[in-house]
């Protein structure tokens, strides 16, 4: 049972007058299918996940439009997909998430942005930077610098993504320049609304073919020697074309100041919205964006256009830039334009504003306070300085409140989720074995970095883990452990992993979670992702769904893998067994633990719907529940350090002669049984019970349980 996007879908239908509300990155997709896109492709991730998702369940609209859609491998086979716009006049959008997405797709875009295109590209970036970011702090501008790509970054208001979206693909075949539009989380979940057009079906496209490929042009190919003359391309006609079409369609938006007009305010678009509630606070605009600085909205951040830009600050006393991250490509070329003309025009920027980080509110507060007090003090409301010196005494005054500082708070695994058993027999292989150098991956086995497992000595791409251990396995006495998911040993770990270590006969182990999904990035389906009929049989089954699909095991055996174990995630004591013997077996080469438990958002999505029916129906449903005896526990607290489950915590102990807690199991419990499982691998205190709870139980259970309820009590002293 699969998350549906049924409303989303809907929505993609409206046509032209109707009223479009809703979420940011789904506006987005309206506005591909406005402007004609005959292909989408891309590999989900946050904040841009929802496009790819949203296109892959509408496949019946899309294929009444014509429009491929294609769930690709990783970022680079959905930069590839872009050459279909070399030679033909046919628009296409792929997405990814950031700066990492951008790293792997980064070889394609370069021999894609060399030739240029014919037909109008849109690359959708998820910009995850920031304080919410889960990815490496770096931009994507850095790439269309490089490159030659247009860099979209638009003002977060639903009409004005959709508008940039259109504008993008013209822009496109304006210049024959790829395209990225950037999307901070914000700008992706920012609700509102906008009047829809009608969905444009592609010229060319599924239902419409190309009669002839376009005849052989070796102007067309990224290779050498024409690649001197794309160079040259770039710089004398593709560039000013862009420039001239951003100029003339005014992409970029001057909002007139009232009162202070001559202090001049340039902002990306995608900081928009935080600029506004920042000049609120100094009563310097008002909740409609009516403010008293001149704010030039750069929508476009590359290519820049020098008159907009000399223009907006030839009558300015001083300009202050908000560019959010490092470098400050923006501020480095605004600065060597005006002193190009020699205009004296005062520019501040990261003199003023942190050099790194994100922008939020407070923090461009702190450097508009810098820029004011400069050029015009008296445009400070008192309030407002007040506001800014006690935000620290406001957070020690909330502290003190409290008592103590809040308690960390890292992320955790799902409650039942298969890959925290794996871990807690890796801590118990590990008192055999000695300690061992752990080499993580991208996904949400990551998330065992945090307490209580704590391991992992690098993470250095999705997929990369058996190839970042290369370096170190020769050189250490133990055994190397490298750990990834089914969704990065797709992604990337096949080539760049297993197939390098059995070519260069490495002696490593690798451990690979099977869980069925892409789960990381939404629970997307992958190529060993179980069949619907598989699901159906599964019912509450926990082992033999994902089992039926055996991809990778068939992978890894015709790559020629002779150590392979298959163990299920919730066998704790098979998984130390296993695990102990890839470190310690004599065998030379290439060992592979395939964890395999399928991933509980997933199953608890299938059970749920199917438990519920049954329920509905009057039948007899049984379900698993796990409890500790207070009795038995004697409050050391080992199950708890073993397994960080979130349902698995603490409460008062009952007995008053006792002082220490007791370990109790909360609702929330999904019955996984790793708590028992944990116990008896560690040989724990035998406090855990397992527990059957009937509903619409038959007639001799019931029968039964009053019997067993009769004598109990009649067991029990008086």
């Amino acid at each position: 049972m699969e998350v549906s996007f049924h409303e989303e879908i809907k929505a993609l239908r409206m046509g032209a007058g109707e009223v479009f509300h809703g979420e940011g990155i789904l506006a987005i997709t309206k506005g591909l299918l406005q402007s004609g896109v005959s292909y989408v492709g891309g590999y989900q991730g946050a904040p841009v996940s929802h496009l790819l998702d949203v296109m892959v369940q509408a496949k019946p609209y899309m294929d009444e439009l014509g429009v491929h859609v294609e769930a690709c491998s990783n970022e680079a086979s959905a930069a590839a997909m872009l050459g279909a716009s070399i030679h033909y006049p046919i628009r296409g959008a792929v997405t990814w998430k950031s700066i990492v997405g951008t790293n792997v797709a980064a070889d394609a875009l370069s021999n894609l942005s060399s030739p240029g295109v014919t037909g109008g590209v849109l690359i959708v970036v998820g910009e995850d930077y920031g304080e919410g970011a889960s990815v490496i702090q770096e931009r994507t501008h850095a790439y269309a610098l490089k490159s030659g790509m247009c860099l979209l970054d638009p003002r977060p208001e639903l009409g004005q993504m959709v508008n940039m979206v259109e504008h993008g693909f013209r822009l496109s075949e304006a210049s024959n320049m790829p395209v990225m539009m950037e999307l901070r989380i914000r700008a992706c979940h920012v609700r509102g609304q906008f009047v829809a057009k009608d969905n444009q079906a592609p010229k060319l496209s599924k239902k419409h073919l190309i009669d002839e490929p376009a005849g052989f042009n070796y102007m067309r190919l990224a290779h050498p020697p024409v690649t001197f003359a794309q160079e040259k391309r770039k710089v004398e006609h593709r560039l000013p074309a862009a420039r001239q079409y951003i100029a003339e369609q005014r992409l970029n938006e001057h909002f007139e100041g009232s009162t202070h007009r001559h202090l001049g305010l340039i902002v990306q678009g995608g900081l928009y919205n935080t600029l506004m509630r920042t000049l609120q606070q100094f009563d310097l605009a008002d909740a409609f964006g009516v403010t008293s600085l001149s704010v030039l909205v750069l929508n476009v951040t590359y290519p820049l256009v020098p008159g907009e830009l000399v223009n907006f600050c030839k009558d300015k006393s001083a300009v202050l830039l908000l560019e959010e991250g490092q470098p400050e490509y923006i501020e480095q070329e605004l600065a060597l334009m005006l002193r190009r003309l020699d205009l004296q025009t005062p520019l501040h920027g990261k003199d003023m504003l942190p050099s790194g980080g994100e922008y939020t509110a407070e923090v461009m507060a702190q450097g508009l306070l810098k820029f004011l007090d400069r050029h015009q003090a008296d445009a400070v409301p008192e309030a407002t300085r007040q506001w800014l010196a006690t935000n620290g005494e406001r957070r020690q005054q909330v502290q003190s409140l409290l008592g103590s500082p809040l308690p960390a708070r890292p992320p955790s695994m799902c409650i039942g989720c298969p890959e925290r058993p794996v871990f807690s027999a890796l801590k118990l292989a590990q008192q055999d074995v000695g300690p061992v150098h752990i080499s993580g991956d991208i996904g949400c086995h990551a998330l065992a970095t945090f307490e209580p497992f704590s391991v992992g000595h690098s993470i250095l791409g999705y997929g990369m883990s058996l190839a970042s251990r290369a370096g170190v396995s020769p050189l250490m006495k133990r055994r190397v452990l490298s750990v990834m998911g089914d969704g990065g040993f797709w992604h990337n770990g096949l080539l760049t992993g297993v197939q390098s270590a059995l070519f260069n006969g490495d002696d490593a182990v690798l451990l690979i979670f099977k869980n069925g999904y892409t789960s990381a990035t939404g629970t997307q389906d992958i190529i060993n992702t179980p069949t619907d009929i598989a699901k159906e049989l599964a019912g509450d089954k926990r082992q033999s769904m994902v089992h039926t699909n055996q991809t990778i095991e068939s992978t890894l055996k015709g790559l020629g893998v002779q150590w392979l174990r298959t163990v299920h995630t919730y066998e704790v004591s098979h998984m130390q067994a296993t695990l102990t013997e890839a470190f310690t077996t004599e065998f030379q080469g290439l060992k592979v633990i395939v964890a395999e438990g399928e991933c509980q958002l997933e199953r608890q999505r299938r059970i749920k719907p199917w438990l519920a029916s049954l329920l509905s129906k009057g039948k007899r449903v049984e379900r698993v529940k796990y409890g500790v005896d207070e009795d038995v526990c004697n409050g050391d607290h080992a199950c708890i350090r073993l397994s960080g489950c979130p349902t698995l915590t603490l409460k008062d102990n009952p007995d008053p002669l006792k002082v220490d807690p007791v370990a109790t199991v909360i609702d929330g419990c999904v019955g996984c049984g790793l708590c028992g499982e944990n116990a008896h691998a560690a040989t724990l205190c035998p406090s855990f019970y397992r527990a059957e709870v009937v509903q619409n139980p038959k007639l001799h259970e019931r029968l039964w349980a009053r019997w067993q309820g009769l004598a109990t009590r009649w067991l029990q002293p008086a």
